[in-house]
């Protein structure tokens, strides 16, 4: 069952990553730019060796010297009594020191800069850093994971575990703010505040991840809370001048909304303590999507052991004279639908030629993919149905 898991995050990684701009969308595009990092941490590296041999250079020089201004510091008469000290001393002067002046200024740095300009052309963009924190997030949808559990690097299937930093998990929720999703903003500068809350260092303010959580909050709705976190923005930074006046508005649109509650005879909802909170799913949800998204979780319809049993594997030939030496392993995974799933039917050494093949041929695609669109969503399951 992991395996699956696995299979669906990646397939559902790949379709969902698109962008405004230039982009990688898949992962053969993506291991270019892990060999990319490769060279220029070779790059780098070599680039610390040559600044650290001219600075050993450097050091030595000034300690030979050091001792040698002692001696003649303490007797300058005596010592330029002799001959060779007076011609080293003329000589220091007039050439050594300006080889020294040379090694200090020569830059180490050309050849690291050269690659880095070179790379640079195959950095992904500001969109694209963008596209990849979406797709993190509509993977969060879909798998029903928690945001500590990303931030965590604990994903179902998952082979290398990686963690977030509050850095990350600020700058997930800064993307998601830009796209007006404020309920993943809410639900990542909260984690931000929880990992600094637990001590991680980071360079982020926590006021600055406040300001965002509260705003964000507001839009959903959570007026009381917007106030309570707000509240929590002023008494870490007392001139917040913009926090003061959001502070009167969201206690005076509390105030108006408390006033319809009584007119209305509503009993208020039960308060419940702001680290455990759940941020609502914005207005705008489209619910048609809780359907796939269970479907990719493996939820829905299960195979039984009676529908099981119709299922086999066998060798497939399709009267093709080359097959019959050599068949392809067939194995059924599904009934209805009928799916089947093929066994070496290529080799490693012909699927990397199709890859290396293929990626020159990947084109850009549309700056705006209809299904991201709500409506498309919901016409395309209806139809699924």
């Amino acid at each position: 069952m992991e395996y699956w898991a696995l299979y669906l995050l990646l397939v559902t990684w790949c379709c969902t990553w698109y962008t405004q701009a230039e982009f990688f969308t898949s992962i053969g595009q993506m291991t270019d730019l892990i060999y990319t990092e490769k060279d220029l941490l070779q790059s780098l590296k070599e680039y610390i060796k040559a600044e650290e041999t001219k600075l050993t250079t450097i050091k030595n020089w000034a300690e030979k010297l050091d001792e040698l201004t002692q001696v003649s510091t303490s007797d300058p008469e005596g010592y330029l009594g002799h001959p060779v000290n007076a011609y080293k001393l003329m000589k220091r002067l007039n050439m050594e020191w300006q080889q020294l002046e040379s090694l200090v200024l020569q830059d180490t740095s050309d050849g690291f800069i050269a690659n880095l300009s070179l790379q640079r052309q195959r950095f992904p963009t500001d969109e694209d850093e963008s596209g990849a924190a979406l797709a993190l997030m509509r993977l969060q949808d879909t798998y029903k994971l928690d945001s500590d559990s990303i931030s965590r690097g604990n994903l179902p299937g998952v082979k290398y575990r990686t963690s977030l930093t509050v850095d990350d998990c600020f700058e997930l929720g800064k993307t998601a703010y830009g796209e007006s999703d404020y309920y993943h903003t809410a639900l990542w500068m909260q984690q931000a505040i929880k990992q600094l809350d637990q001590g991680e260092e980071s360079t982020v303010f926590k006021g600055e991840i406040l300001d965002y959580l509260s705003y964000s909050v507001y839009k959903m709705g959570d007026y009381g809370r917007a106030v309570e976190l707000t509240k929590r923005l002023i008494a870490i930074d007392p001139t917040h001048e913009r926090a003061k006046t959001n502070l009167q508005y969201f206690e005076s649109v509390l105030l108006e909304e408390s006033q319809k509650r009584d007119k209305n005879h509503q009993e208020p909802e039960g308060e419940v303590a702001s680290e455990d909170r759940v941020s609502i799913q914005p207005a705008n949800y489209v619910f048609e999507r809780d359907a796939y998204q269970a479907l990719c979780r493996g939820e829905g319809i299960k195979m039984t052991i009676r529908r099981q049993k119709r299922l086999f594997c066998r060798y497939h030939t399709n009267q093709h004279p080359r097959l019959i030496f050599k068949p392809f392993k067939e194995e059924d995974e599904w009934d209805s639908p009928h799916i089947v799933r093929y066994y070496d039917v290529l080799s490693d050494e012909e699927i990397q030629k199709i890859k290396q093949l293929a990626k020159p041929r990947v084109s850009e695609k549309p700056s705006q993919p209809p299904y991201l669109n709500p409506l498309y969503q919901r016409e395309q399951v209806q139809h699924c149905y």
